[in-house]
Order: structure tokens, then sequence, then C-alpha cells
């Protein structure tokens, strides 16, 4: 996570961020998952891309709103047609 003040504060940000993955708008490759999880050393939340080796190639810090009431928009993915 190479900007640490750049955090997604709330769902509208998510749902833009995972947008733009699966759109292909960050320029990523062999994007395979995304997932949420914590940091072990500091408790903090983020989101994580995944390619097809299980290896992160992207991560956003998120809030621990967006962390709690996100799950299900990463799990299933946005309702929004593209």
């Amino acid at each position: 996570m190479t900007n640490e003040h750049d955090v997604i504060d709330n769902l509208e940000e998510l749902e833009r961020f995972l947008l733009s993955i699966e759109n292909g708008g960050l320029g990523l490759k062999d994007v395979a998952g995304v997932g949420m999880a914590t940091n072990n050393t500091d408790g903090r939340h983020f989101v994580a891309v995944f390619d097809n080796n299980q290896k992160l190639i992207l991560a956003r810090w998120i809030t621990q709103d967006v962390y709690e009431n996100g799950k299900d928009l990463v799990r299933n993915g946005s309702q929004r047609k593209h």
C-alpha cells in the first residue's frame, strides 16, 4: 500500500474501486480475485487484489465502517451495469 493517506472511507468509493478493477481501469493484469483482510501488525483493514497465483498485486486501506459494511459488495461485486 503505497499511499498511507489514500484510504477508502465510504461504500461508494469502495464500489468505484471495485468497478475500476473489474473494468480494467487500473491497468492490472491477471486479476483473479478481490478480498478484505486485516494487517497482522497493526490491525488496520484493507481491500486486496490478487492474481492467479494468489499474489497480492494491489491493496488499499479501508476504514472500519467500510470493512464492516462492504463485505457483501466485495463478495458479490457491484450490482450496477457497466
